[in-house]
Parts: C-alpha cells; structure tokens; sequence
C-alpha cells in the first residue's frame, strides 16, 4: 500500500503553491509535513487527499492513477485545526457517524467508540453534544471520528494546535503507534519542529512550494541537504554567520579564525540556538564578543537574543537565566556543531564535513 506523487504540482491565479514534487509515502509510515505557514503543507496535503486536482503530475494510490477521483470515492479521513462536528449529535453519535454510514453493526460500533473514547479521553464526555463541552474536547471528538474509520489514508492538518500542552504531548505518543497498529498512511501538517521529532517516523520539509528533503526525522534533522531544510528544521531559528575560505582555514567576521578545510571562497555558516555556549569553550571551537538585546524567559528555558559578528542570533539556556539589555557576553560554538553552506544554499558534506548519524 503506497501513495505516490509524480511531479504533482498546484497553481492558483498565477501563484505557484506546489511547484512540481515527487514523493513516496509507505504502508503503516508516520510522514510529517514541516514547514512555515504559507509553505505549502495544506496545500500539497489537498492533492494527496483528492480535494484538489494538480495542473501537472499524477497521484498513485496503490499503484492505480488516482487523480481525477473524488475524495469520497478514496476512502481518506481528514481533520483540521479548526474542529467541526455535528452538533445536533452526541459525541457517542459523532464518533460513530462514519461507522453507520459503513454499516457496521451495533455491537462493533459501539466497541469501536470506546476504544476512540478510551484513547482520547472522551469515555465520561460520550452522552453530551459539542456545545456542551470544551473546545478542547470537540477537537479531541473530530479526530475521534477520523480515527475510528479505519482507513488506509489519514490527513491531519495541525490538529494538535487548540488542546492544552498536557493533551497534545500524550496524542503525540498515542496516535503514531494507532498508525503504526492499523497499517494506515498518516500525513500530519506542522509548523513545529519539536513536533516532527516527537511525532516520529519521516519528515518532509516544506519551503515556499518546495519540498527540499525528505527522509527519517532524525536524519533530517541532523543532516540538512540545504540551507532551507536547515531553517525549517530548527526552532528556535538557526543563527547564520558568513565566512571565508582560504583552502587552509576559514575567516569568521572580526577576524575570528578557525582551522575547518574548505575550498577557497565564501560561505554561509550555520549553527542551532542549544550548540551556542556561553564562554570560551576552547579547543576545536570558535568563539565570539557578543551583546544581549531581548531575553525570554519561558520557565524551564530561557532564550537569549545576541548580536554577534553583525548576525542577530539565538542562545538557548536550560532554567530561568538573568541577562540585561546590552551585557557583553564571549559565547562559542564547537566546530563539529557548525552546518557549512555554499553559496546556492547546498550543504557542504554536512557539519563542516562530518555527518552526524
């Protein structure tokens, strides 16, 4: 059981949404879409489903060219952000609704529902109608309905985004081993990185239309082909410094040198807001005269905006950290932590030459 997309793409009034993609998704597989708004997620996920037709390019659905079929003909669940379930009907009713309409019986319906009720903590909740309960909990009874279709394509597009953080950290554990148990293909929209990386399975990043990588989370995560892959896969946002190569040493901005071997010419240099440390941390590291502009504190962390080598940057710190605007600090980076860049935004043999596995 596949989906595949050949060279699909998705123009509107003269936009291009989805420039021209091609991408294979497996039986039983986790795949996230990441990306900032506007990057195409919804987008590319309406073509997967059917709602839309692309202008070029072709959608395979166990080998057969489903492109001109009817979302209703191609058996898909879909949720959004946005909840919407009937409200004349119970939540027990809502849940089941999909159920009737495939003419279950009354004794496996009502199976089916508790076990949906059961994962996501809607069992006392069952005889109340939408209106009667929180928001929180009319989008936990959408994905409800979703999930108790027992399809072989499911789409969710941010649907995690309008419950509180204790909910949303337990569905991202539950519903890719539902998934991975049902055998479904499970096509989940998301801005946050954090997310795509507790959510498992694979990861396609999304820039402007384009999908630069695709593959394992982690492997995307942590070996970027291109800048763009980079930014999207880093949160807080990768600090970027410009640099130049000798052939036997690269030249950081305020004359800051470091020993990393690259052909002659210049650079983009890459690195995440956790591998930036406070000090000089010595050895095979480079290190920098900086000055705090904004910090935030958010309880456990605490971000601290820099200027630094003419780059505004982002330091990230474990607990609450007391900065002032202005404070001169010295912070590093370890060479192996450093993403190198050419100038067409292609990576250069992963972190200065090192791939991280």
């Amino acid at each position: 059981m596949t989906l595949r997309l050949e060279g699909v793409s998705k123009v509107v009034s003269g936009d291009t949404h989805i420039y021209p993609t091609d991408l294979e998704l497996q039986k039983g597989s986790m795949n996230v879409l990441l990306g900032p708004t506007l990057s195409g997620k919804t987008s590319l996920m309406r073509l997967m489903a059917g709602l839309d037709r692309p202008d070029t390019g072709a959608v395979y659905w166990e080998g057969k060219d489903v492109t001109g079929v009817r979302v209703q003909d191609r058996g898909v669940a879909m949720v959004y952000q946005q909840f919407v379930n009937y409200p004349s009907m119970r939540v027990y009713d809502n849940i089941a609704s999909p159920l009737k309409l495939q003419g279950k019986s009354a004794n496996e319906i009502k199976a089916k529902v508790g076990e949906m009720a059961e994962l996501l903590k809607l069992t006392d909740l069952l005889d109340r109608k939408p209106s009667e309960i929180s928001g929180g909990q009319q989008q936990r009874c959408a994905i409800a309905r979703a999930l108790v279709k027992d399809v072989g394509l499911v789409f969710m597009d941010e649907p995690l985004a309008n419950l509180d953080y204790k909910l949303r950290e337990e569905l991202r554990i539950e519903i890719p081993r539902l998934f991975a148990a049902s055998g479904a293909i499970f096509v989940y929209a998301t801005t946050e990185p954090e997310e795509a990386l507790l959510l498992g399975g694979n990861t396609a990043t999304l820039w402007e239309g384009q999908v630069t990588q695709f593959g394992p989370s982690t492997r995307v995560y942590r070996s970027p082909v291109d800048e763009r892959s980079a930014r999207v896969y880093s949160d807080p946002p990768m600090n970027f410094v410009s640099v130049k190569s000798t052939g036997s040493g690269v030249t950081f901005p305020n004359g800051v040198t470091s020993a990393i071997e690259l052909p002659e010419g210049e650079y983009r240099v890459g690195f995440r807001a956790h591998d930036l440390r406070i000090g000089d941390e010595g050895g095979d590291s480079v290190t920098f005269d900086a000055a705090v502009t904004v910090t935030e504190l958010t309880g456990s962390e605490t971000y601290v905006h820099l200027e630094a080598a003419g780059e505004r940057w982002t330091l990230l710190l474990h607990g609450l950290q007391d900065f002032v605007a202005g404070q001169s600090l010295k912070v590093s980076v370890r060479t192996k932590d450093l993403f190198v860049f050419d100038q067409s935004g292609a990576r250069v043999g992963g972190r200065h030459g090192i791939d991280h596995a």
